[in-house]
C-alpha cells in the first residue's frame, strides 16, 4: 500500500539531508520502521535521530490537515497546507521550523497527488 506520509518524510529527509546530514536519509527509515513506538513529535532538534522524528510527525501532520481541507476542495493550495499546518503547530505549542513545513508540504501534496493517480 502507498504510504503518503512515509512518501513525503522520505522525500523531505531527501532535500533537507544535504543542508545538515548526509545520515539524515538513513534515520527517517528508521523512524519510519519504529513509527508505532515513536512519541508523537520531539519538541526540539540537535542531531540527526531527532530530525528524522520532527520530518515523520511534521509529515503525518501536514498529511492530517491535507486529508482534511480535501474535504472542501478537491486539491487544496500547497500554501493554504502550509498555513493551516502552522497556525496548527502553533496553537498547540509545537515548534517546527518553517523550512521544513514548507518542504514537508511540498511533498505532502505530491504524494496526495501520486495516491490519487493510484485511485
Amino acid at each position: 500500500m502507498n504510504d503518503p506520509i512515509a512518501t513525503a518524510a522520505r522525500a523531505t529527509a531527501q532535500r533537507l539531508g544535504a543542508d545538515t546530514n548526509p545520515r539524515l536519509a538513513a534515520e527517517v527509515e528508521a523512524t519510519l520502521a519504529g513509527r508505532e513506538s515513536a512519541p508523537s513529535a520531539p519538541p526540539h532538534y540537535f542531531d540527526p535521530i531527532s530530525l528524522a522524528g520532527l520530518i515523520v510527525a511534521a509529515a503525518s501532520f501536514a498529511w492530517t490537515v491535507y486529508t482534511d481541507l480535501r474535504k472542501r476542495t478537491a486539491h487544496p493550495m500547497p500554501e493554504v497546507v502550509a498555513r493551516t499546518v502552522r497556525v496548527k503547530l502553533r496553537d498547540s505549542d509545537q515548534t517546527v521550523p518553517d523550512h521544513v513545513v514548507d518542504v514537508v508540504v511540498t511533498e505532502i501534496v505530491k504524494a496526495g497527488a501520486d495516491q490519487d493517480a493510484l485511485d
